[in-house]
C-alpha cells in the first residue's frame, strides 16, 4: 500500500490543548454575559461532544439548563431543512445560546435562530466551536467562537462522516475526496494515532 499525503492521514487543525482553552474562554465568557441563567442547546449529533465539555466550563454559580435540537437536509444543496426534534424545555422568556460544533455557509443556524426566537427566547446567541467563514452565505453575528478555521474538510470532537471519527479528541483536516470515495480511509491512521500519544 502507498503511504498518503500528509493531509489523507489526517493534518492536526486544532489539538488538544487548543480545544481545551477555547472551551474554558467560552464556558467563562458565558456565564458573564449571562449570570441569571442560560439555556444551552446543543445542535445534534455534531454539537454533542463540544457541549458537554463546555457546559462543565459554565462555572456552577449560574444556573444552567441543556436542551437539545435536530435537523435534516431534505433537499440536496438546497440549504432547507427538516426539524427531526424540538425543544423540550419551554424557553419563553430565558437566554438561549445556541451550541454547534462548526458554523459555515449559516443556512442551518439561520433557520434554527429564527425557530428558537419564535419560541419565545428572551435573547438568542450562538456559540461556535469553529468558524468557517470562507463558506458563509448568510450574514449572522456570532457571539462566542473558539477558532476560524479554513475551508478544509474537519474531522474529529464531534466532527464526522458517515458517522466516523466524532470521539477523536482532536480536530483533524481530511481530504474531501478520499472522504468521499472511502469514509473509513482515516480510521486506522487517525485511532492508531490515538493509542500511541
Amino acid at each position: 500500500m502507498t503511504s498518503l499525503p500528509r493531509v489523507e492521514r489526517g493534518e492536526l487543525l486544532v489539538g488538544r490543548a487548543a480545544i481545551a482553552r477555547h472551551v474554558r474562554r467560552l464556558g467563562r465568557e458565558i456565564a458573564a454575559d449571562h449570570p441569571d441563567g442560560v439555556v444551552l442547546v446543543g445542535v445534534l449529533k455534531g454539537s454533542l461532544i463540544f457541549l458537554a465539555d463546555l457546559a462543565r466550563a459554565v462555572p456552577p454559580t449560574t444556573p444552567l439548563m441543556i436542551d437539545f435540537l435536530a435537523l435534516t437536509r431534505y433537499a440536496p444543496d438546497s440549504g432547507r431543512v427538516r426539524l427531526l426534534q424540538d425543544l423540550v424545555l419551554d424557553v419563553s422568556g430565558r437566554d438561549v445560546v445556541l451550541v454547534e460544533d462548526l458554523v459555515d455557509t449559516g443556512l442551518t443556524l439561520s433557520y434554527l435562530l429564527n425557530h428558537v426566537r419564535e419560541r419565545g427566547a428572551r435573547r438568542v446567541e450562538v456559540c461556535t466551536l469553529l468558524d468557517r467563514t470562507a463558506r458563509r452565505i448568510v450574514p449572522l453575528e456570532l457571539r462566542y467562537v473558539g477558532q476560524q478555521i479554513p475551508d478544509v474538510f474537519a474531522l474529529g470532537y464531534g466532527l464526522h462522516v458517515a458517522d466516523l471519527y466524532r470521539n477523536l479528541p482532536e480536530i483533524v483536516e481530511a481530504d474531501a475526496t478520499v472522504i468521499r470515495d472511502d469514509p473509513a480511509a482515516y480510521v486506522s491512521d487517525l485511532y492508531g494515532r490515538q493509542e500511541s500519544e
